[in-house]
């Protein structure tokens, strides 16, 4: 199959039937947002399906126009394709004027919330929910994920909200509550409301009895549960409500033979899972990580595998895009062959955590990838606005050309992904060292992710070389050596590595040099046409 993406859309064609096209779109459209009142019918509705057969608790309209009244900034939803399905409710508390080891009941004063403060210093939760069928796509993580930066933005010491441990009452009988708790923490019972809590950074503060006397299920008894806030400052109120530090995973990922395509997601799978754990924001597998797919069509003429390996790469973006939106990392999914109008493409794609698709054709191809493959560049120079920051993405070989970094630039860029695939030392170090030029003379960071391995039975495949690495500018807010994070060599591994978009702000207002300030526009000048 061959395919081209028109507006947001994936177009099909059956490599013997160019006529017949079939339409893909974005698999769903994910947004954290504030609620507002005209949200109330979808939330109800959500609620309705959360709490089952104690659904007769459900919020009314009134409760929630008036805590949005009251502190809209603290009441959080996800929407995903247009319907509000998970919500977040919060209030502030002044830790010195409200007892914090109050029922439930009282905490929210039966609706009229008459403890919130302005000038409090904890964000209290007091209603978090996810519609059934959509709790595999992990928002309660999101919600909780936009809990902590409001936290953060708004310079309040903690976050406490009280948790059920619905499963207690299966070990009432043989052992307390705190015993049960230890247990938990331990991971020797699971609990589906608590084992959620703690693996979100949450600690139990206190036990709580008839927190909710109607919780039967929990035998009355409940968590007080806290978040610190580690950035809290006692005489300041918050200033920025964009996210700084941003957390990059990438994969240096071992080329091995898979018996089947579910075997090579499952090992995607695996390093998404894990990446996603250490809450990174993106995801950067290598270019070509895919190729081991390719070993059924060895027989083949060079040109031919290729191309059969291209008509699997529709279901394995789907699959991509459907990572990233269940576990909430933004993944650039290294690079794939793609078939257009029988032209032959190495494209990269960006599968937003949202439900969005972006993709990059790489500029450059590279003497083998025509000799062997007959490849073709792409046109097209852009960068792509996420929700961690405006990114790029340039494949290999395009990193070694400046002028397209330095359009980049122009267009915003804070963060350039390069999945590269080179087999030797030399090769590598080509990508390492231009790559390290564009962070300097781009202002930006510049995270690069390769193959590592041997790869039998695929032609032109054989061996890799690969030192997956983050760099940055060079100045001093950065390491002297400009190198943020660098794998092992030739070792299948994951880095991780968090990068400051204000340094990157600092540094072009204030740098020892400001490279894109001082160029002589007068002289030269690079434009794209």
């Amino acid at each position: 199959m061959s395919y081209s993406f028109i507006e947001n859309q994936v177009h099909f064609w059956e490599t013997n039937t160019p006529f017949v096209c079939f339409t893909i779109k974005a698999i769903m459209d994910i947004q954290v947002r504030t609620l507002t009142a005209e949200d109330y019918k979808d939330l109800k509705r959500s609620m309705e399906k959360a709490y089952g057969n104690e659904a007769g608790e459900v919020w009314t309209r009134e409760n929630i126009e008036d805590i949005i009244e009251l502190f809209p900034e603290g009441q959080l939803c996800v929407e995903v394709n247009g319907k509000v399905v998970a919500c977040a409710l919060s209030l502030i508390i002044d830790s010195k004027k409200t007892n914090i080891y109050k029922k439930y009941h009282q905490i929210i004063d039966d609706g009229k919330f008459t403890v919130h403060d302005d000038d409090g210093d904890i964000l209290y939760g007091i209603e978090v929910f996810v519609h059934p069928d959509h709790r595999s796509l992990r928002l309660g993580r999101r919600l909780y994920d936009a809990r902590k930066e409001l936290c953060e933005e708004m310079n309040l010491k903690s976050i406490i909200a009280g948790g059920r441990i619905p499963n207690y009452h299966n070990y009432a009988d043989k052992m307390t509550p705190r015993t049960y708790i230890e247990k938990v923490k331990r991971k020797e019972i699971y609990d589906p409301t608590l084992t959620f809590q703690l693996s979100n950074d949450f600690h139990v503060h206190k036990i709580l009895k008839n927190y909710l006397p109607e919780d039967k299920e929990s035998n009355e008894f409940a968590t007080l549960l806290m978040w610190d806030n580690i950035y809290y400052e006692p005489d300041a109120r918050a200033s920025s409500a964009s996210k700084q530090t941003i957390r990059l995973g990438l994969v240096q990922w071992q080329m091995r033979l898979f018996k089947n395509v579910e075997e090579f997601y499952d090992q995607v799978e695996f390093f998404v899972d894990a990446v996603s754990d250490y809450g990174a924001d993106f995801i950067l597998f290598p270019e070509f990580f895919n190729t081991p797919l390719m070993s059924p069509y060895n027989d083949l003429p060079e040109r031919h595998a290729m191309e059969r390996l291209a008509e699997l790469t529709s279901e394995i973006v789907a699959k991509m895009q459907q990572l990233a939106v269940s576990y909430n990392v933004n993944i650039i999914a290294g690079s794939m062959p793609t078939m257009e109008y029988k032209k032959l493409y190495n494209t990269s794609y960006l599968c937003h955590r949202s439900g969005k698709l972006d993709m990059h054709k790489k500029l450059h191809i590279t003497p083998n990838e025509f000799k062997y493959y007959g490849m073709v560049g792409g046109n097209d120079i852009e960068v792509f606005d996420t929700d961690c920051g405006r990114v790029g993405l340039l494949i290999c070989y395009d990193v070694e050309f400046p002028e397209v970094g330095r359009i980049m630039a122009d267009q915003g860029m804070q963060i350039l992904f390069v999945p590269f695939m080179t087999d030797t030392q030399n090769g590598y170090m080509r990508v390492r060292i231009c790559s390290q030029a564009r962070a300097i003379e781009n202002e930006c960071y510049v995270a690069i992710a390769g193959c590592v391995g041997n790869l039998p039975r695929v032609n032109n495949m054989d061996i890799q070389y690969s030192q997956s690495a983050v760099f940055t500018p060079s100045d001093f807010a950065f390491p002297n050596n400009g190198i943020k994070a660098e794998a092992t060599p030739n070792t299948e591994m994951v880095l991780i590595a968090d990068v400051d978009l204000y340094a990157l702000r600092d540094l072009h207002e204030y740098g020892t040099v400001k490279i894109l300030k001082d160029r002589r526009k007068d002289l030269y000048q690079v434009v794209k046409e």
